[in-house]
């Protein structure tokens, strides 16, 4: 059978392409394929799509296939281009410019009519058998579910017309190459730059978390489903059955770019989160009647959500000052700005409070730890926080070859200070 680009199943080239992007360091015989014909194909797939990222390394195990992307090099994500490669036959390519062709006059068609003109004057001069009424109606219909085509009542007889397009994308030129590489669901800007003969290469990220494209197909049936209440079933990597829960938020790591679901797991009668890259499927159910009164729980959860730990019982209250002078302004700003919980309070000229319950202190350590210089104190209900800040006080004295006995627990250890929390916990942003 020849090798063909395109795909039928998108879940099946994302788990290849996560086994060769994320998981490069293996070889072609860890990967859990039907046959060893199967991994060919889909190597080969991707390497026809991202052939200038494909690398190749050889040990004592064999060889390994991994993509590798200097983010900071490309204007633009190049794993969108997994989802314009979907299957389709002769017929549907035709039929498509056919009908768009068609159904440009501004007075719009009836189903008869459309039939017609494609017989008289489309497909006269070739021998095709698409003019099946109900291959007709069934790709109006979808059309229409995509907002592509318009359907109105005239009559007794529907009207099929396409939608007109007002809108200039020359001038949304620069917001959507930037949309499409730091939005969520980016791929959409990225199918409107299509359009575009040349698209603009400004932006560049420094952080650029490129894995998420993958991901795109999942997010948008989450989102839809949290718009309309509805329940669903995930099926997730690994797991031997699916889960039914109830959606409510999407989280985003600020370190690492990793999406998480935030949902009521109806089995076990708790909110969980779900790492969108280990979830295979989804598949949508109704309306959930309960919805309402489990967001007010959620709510009152999300207000103490550090990281990704949850703990519907368990609350650790923590509190520590920052030293911040009068010209430092910067720090209290950025104190405010940073915290994704909890209470920031100016004590005196030159000393700031947080204090927050979480569901989990240890996740903050990471955050923390960017105050390092200005930390006057620290004190949380779980020992345990303070005990590791201290090790960690003492591990970094040690490589500067500094005796930290205190390690600055008495207050100001001015060992240092980072301006900015590159290291933070795992969950960041929130998408409602």
């Amino acid at each position: 059978m020849a090798y063909n680009e395109l795909i039928k199943s998108f879940a099946k080239i994302r788990g290849y392409m996560r086994e060769f992007y994320v998981y490069g360091f293996r070889h072609r015989l860890d990967i859990d394929a039907k046959s060893a014909r199967s991994y060919d194909n889909e190597r080969r797939r991707v390497e026809s799509w991202l052939g200038e990222y494909m690398h190749f390394g050889q040990d004592e195990e064999g060889k390994r296939t991994y993509l590798s992307v200097d983010s900071r090099a490309i204007p633009h994500n190049p794993l969108y281009k997994a989802f314009k490669t979907k299957s389709f036959t002769d017929n549907d390519v035709m039929l498509h410019f056919y009908l768009m062709d068609l159904l440009s006059e501004e007075e719009g068609l009836t189903m008869n009519e459309i039939i017609d003109e494609l017989e008289e004057e489309y497909f006269c001069d070739f021998d095709v058998n698409v003019l099946d009424e109900s291959t007709i109606r069934k790709k109006l219909k979808e059309y229409e579910q995509l907002g592509l085509v318009e359907k109105k009542r005239q009559g007794r007889e529907s009207i099929y017309r396409k939608v007109p397009d007002g809108v200039n994308l020359d001038s949304w030129r620069d917001a959507v190459s930037f949309y499409s590489e730091a939005a969520p669901l980016g791929v959409i800007g990225s199918y409107l730059l299509d359009k575009y003969e040349n698209s603009s290469e400004f932006f560049r990220f420094k952080h650029h978390h490129l894995m998420t494209a993958l991901d795109s197909e999942i997010l948008y049936t989450l989102m839809d489903a949290i718009m309309r209440h509805a329940e669903l079933k995930l099926t997730m990597l690994k797991a031997k059955k699916s889960i039914p829960v109830i959606p409510f938020r999407i989280y985003v790591s600020t370190q690492y770019g990793r999406q998480y679901l935030l949902a009521w797991n109806m089995n076990v009668k708790q909110f969980r989160f779900y790492r969108m890259d280990c979830i295979l499927y989804v598949s949508t159910g109704g309306e959930n009647k309960n919805w309402n009164d489990l967001y007010d729980q959620m709510q009152e959860l999300a207000s103490h959500i550090w990281g990704a730990a949850l703990s519907e019982e368990k609350r650790d209250h923590i509190e520590f000052t920052l030293r911040i002078e009068p010209y430092a302004g910067y720090v209290a700003q950025r104190l405010e700005r940073e915290k994704r919980c909890g209470i920031v309070e100016q004590i005196n000229e030159d000393t700031w409070k947080f204090s927050a319950d979480v569901c989990d202190a240890l996740e903050m350590l990471p955050w923390i730890r960017t105050f390092t210089g200005r930390i006057r104190s620290l004190s949380c209900s779980n020992p345990e926080v303070e005990t590791r800040l201290w090790k960690d006080m003492e591990a970094m004295y040690a490589l500067y070859g500094i005796d930290g006995a205190d390690c600055g627990k008495s207050g100001d250890a001015d060992v240092g200070e980072s301006e900015t929390a590159d290291e933070k916990g795992e969950i960041g942003d929130v998408i409602s």
